[in-house]
């Protein structure tokens, strides 16, 4: 019977923390620096041009994620990586016979890596203004999907398959969610995901058609999300700043959320399920059914070009 190491104790428990916090002071102040990326849109969605832009941000996210070739990772690097590091690693199966504290060291600074890209990268589209923001949408979606693809292999899991994939948006559907209902939607479903891997329930391919239209539902209310929040963009001078600042933001956002999650489901593969709990009901089905699924993006006109 394989017995969990003192650091995969604290994990575990670090884990069960991140996924219920407690709110203190420093919480609060976070709510309130974070309120404009959240409000945003709000506020300014009778701004002319905004439903053109909603509109080609999702468009731009359905044909990211209908591509996984855009996001997906080399697993046999990540693998390399190990073996130079003097573990013999050939497979995803074969990382969950390590400690944990070996991947997180082979992890190291992944998250910053991303977020230093996210800020440069958003700083150059924010300077383009209320244009800019669909080309931004998709790039960071794209950036953040290849993050959480790496942090994934890393612990063992293959996101070119269609469960991994869905568990990868929800990720993102998490840490773009606005309010506590869809962030419970989001764990919902991850962990429905998670459960039946975990398990080994023969994830049964879904159809063609189905998987398609829910990959574009999500991308949907993942695109309203990310736009709205994006919209401080269309404010002179700011826009660069709120451009690179936010993109660090959601990225922080989605690294965390896929460093937990991952590591969560590597302690449910080596131990299994009943090592870190589920206090968290698993989704009947795979669609979140986001309340943004079921929004109408208003008809309109490009916004004219920034001058």
């Amino acid at each position: 019977m394989r017995v969990p190491s003192a650091y995969e104790e604290r994990a575990r428990t670090e884990i069960a923390e991140w996924k219920n916090p407690t709110l203190g002071w420093f919480g609060k102040a976070m709510q309130v620096i974070n309120w404009p990326f959240d409000k945003a849109g709000d506020l300014a969605m009778k701004t002319p041009g905004v439903g053109w832009v909603i509109e080609k941000s999702i468009g731009g996210l359905v044909t990211v994620t209908n591509d996984v070739a855009q996001w997906s990772v080399r697993p046999d690097v990540i693998y390399s990586e190990y073996r130079n590091a003097g573990h013999a690693v050939a497979r995803a199966s074969e990382l969950h016979e390590l400690d944990l504290e070996t991947v997180d060291r082979m992890i190291g600074w992944l998250g910053a890596k991303y977020k230093g890209i996210a800020m440069t990268e958003g700083a150059a589209f924010g300077a383009m203004g209320l244009p800019g923001i669909p080309l931004d949408v998709a790039a960071i979606v794209t950036l953040n999907l290849r993050a959480i693809g790496e942090y994934a292999t890393y612990c063992g899991f293959d996101v070119s398959t269609q469960h991994e994939r869905l568990f990868a948006m929800n990720v993102l559907g998490l840490a773009s969610s606005p309010t506590d209902s869809s962030k419970g939607l989001a764990m919902a479903q991850l962990v429905k995901i998670a459960q039946d891997v975990a398990k080994k329930r023969a994830w049964k391919d879904l159809e063609k058609h189905a998987f398609v239209k829910i990959m574009q539902q999500i991308a949907k209310a993942i695109g309203i999300r990310l736009t709205k929040a994006k919209l401080t963009q269309i404010l002179p001078v700011a826009g660069a700043f709120v451009g690179g600042g936010f993109n660090a933001y959601f990225t922080s956002r989605v690294c965390d959320a896929a460093y937990y999650l991952y590591r969560e489901r590597f302690l449910a593969a080596k131990y299994g399920e009943d090592f870190i709990g589920t206090p968290t009901p698993p989704a009947a089905d795979p669609d979140p059914h986001y309340p943004e699924e079921d929004e109408e993006v208003p008809q309109d006109q490009p916004p004219p070009p920034t001058k």
